[in-house]
């Protein structure tokens, strides 16, 4: 979730340095076949973000059952949290022991390990038109396509929402609002009535990025925002992104109970507030409506609703545009088995096992068509989902559709809005300068 997403600033900016220090004195191997028959025979390494409860169980079930169907196959899963995957990620791939299968998301993130000849080129196998790929909407697909090919197989879709205590809001006696001006004004009256009105952490720096972007989509003209995100032709110039800032800024002072302390706050403590009762709001990506109305949590499922963050008046961008982006996996090319990872991956998003990974407890909406339904997800999950799809565009989270220099830059800038220390102008200077380094 975050997901990047960012673990540290030096996690992300040393990511493309480290896919290339992965292929560097090597011998250079042939690519992986991925249209060979697989050998159903040794061990078949995999690196997920399935980490953790409820999670985790869910990666291992599959595991068992594909282990039954082949008993000379083991499948050996190293399980990562949202928080530990990018080092994780990084130390394999320094030691040149990256798994046969490992998580990515879109962006440049992804981009990094197909420039270094990391990932597979899986066209043959899942472009639209193939057997498995038309498994698949064409836009997910899509999503991980650099120069034509296709590498990424699209485990999840996802998108960013305010999720929300009904009866908070109710006990307060506000509406869900409108605009971004009646979301702040909203914060007061759920402060009187006993909740903290938005629950923020942003230890891991990301949270802040997530509030940024979708405030970007909106104050920024698309095709602005999107040469943005290139260094060739950046500028970061646009005043979109001041009024941006501005408003995230005003967010944190007038709606947190945390403030300018926000930095020191885990993200899953911002979480358990909602899920707990304490808070009436919390920021977060579908990945994670199912865990706030866990079983054992104070928020039950008929209590929690979802809406996108609302838009400023007089914006400038995107008003139908929604933060979010499909996560998926990658397959080594320098695998000797990397058709078996095939095979695996088929068996991973055949129907019955997307739906099972849409529904409850997992409530992670298959990126296979027709998985999430009303019959299978949570009622939340499957809105969730339908607003993604019915969105103008998906806008790509802001750590991982730039590039490292650029990414840190603004994990450092959202982290100085919060405290204090820079001004939105400042920050802006800052992104410039890193744009210009990474030229």
């Amino acid at each position: 979730m975050r997901t990047t997403r960012t673990i540290a600033l030096a996690a992300t900016a040393a990511a493309t340095a480290v896919v290339l220090a992965g292929c560097g004195g090597t011998t250079p191997q042939p690519a992986a076949d991925v249209t060979d028959e697989p050998v159903f025979e040794g061990t078949l390494s995999i690196l997920t973000k399935f980490a953790g409860e409820p999670l985790e169980p869910y990666f291992e079930d599959l595991a068992a059952a594909y282990e039954a169907e082949h008993p000379d196959v083991d499948v050996e899963l190293i399980q990562e949290t949202d928080q530990s995957i990018k080092d994780k990620t990084k130390t394999l791939t320094a030691s040149q022991a990256l798994p046969d299968i490992y998580f990515t998301w879109t962006g440049d993130w992804a981009e990094n390990f197909v420039n270094g000849g990391l990932a597979a080129d899986l066209s043959e196998v899942i472009a639209p038109g193939t057997e498995w790929g038309d498994r698949f909407g064409e836009a997910s697909l899509s999503a991980f396509q650099y120069d034509g090919k296709y590498y990424g197989i699209p485990l999840y879709n996802n998108g960013k929402f305010m999720g929300y205590s009904t009866s908070a809001f109710a006990e307060a006696g506000v509406e869900v609002p409108t605009s971004f001006e009646e979301l702040i004004e909203a914060c007061g009256p759920l402060r009187d009535a006993g909740y903290e009105p938005i629950a923020f952490g942003n230890k891991d720096g990301w949270p802040a990025l997530h509030y940024l972007q979708q405030l970007f989509a909106y104050n920024v003209p698309t095709e602005v925002l999107q040469a943005d995100f290139d260094p060739e032709t950046a500028e970061w110039t646009h005043e979109g992104y001041v009024r941006a800032l501005e408003q995230f800024q005003t967010l944190v002072d007038e709606c947190t109970d945390t403030g300018k302390g926000t930095n020191g706050v885990l993200y899953t403590t911002a979480q358990e507030a909602l899920a707990g009762g304490r808070a009436a709001m919390y920021y977060q990506e579908i990945l994670e409506f199912d865990t706030v109305t866990a079983e054992g949590t104070a928020l039950s499922t008929d209590d929690f609703g979802i809406f996108p963050l609302p838009v400023p008046e007089g914006a400038e961008g995107d008003p139908a545009a929604i933060e979010g982006s499909p996560e998926g996996y990658l397959i080594n090319a320098k695998s000797p088995r990397a058709a078996l990872a095939v095979d695996f991956m088929k068996f991973v998003t055949e129907p019955a096992n997307a739906k099972t990974l849409s529904s409850p407890p997992f409530g992670q909406p298959s990126a296979v068509i027709d998985a999430v339904t009303e019959e299978t997800s949570s009622a939340a999950v499957f809105d969730g989902i339908t607003q993604v799809n019915e969105a103008s565009e998906l806008v790509v989270w802001l750590d991982t559709v730039t590039v490292p220099e650029v990414a840190d830059a603004w994990l450092a800038g959202g982290e100085a809005l919060i405290s204090g220390s820079a001004t939105p102008e400042e920050v802006l200077e800052s992104v410039r300068a890193a744009n210009d380094s990474a030229q």
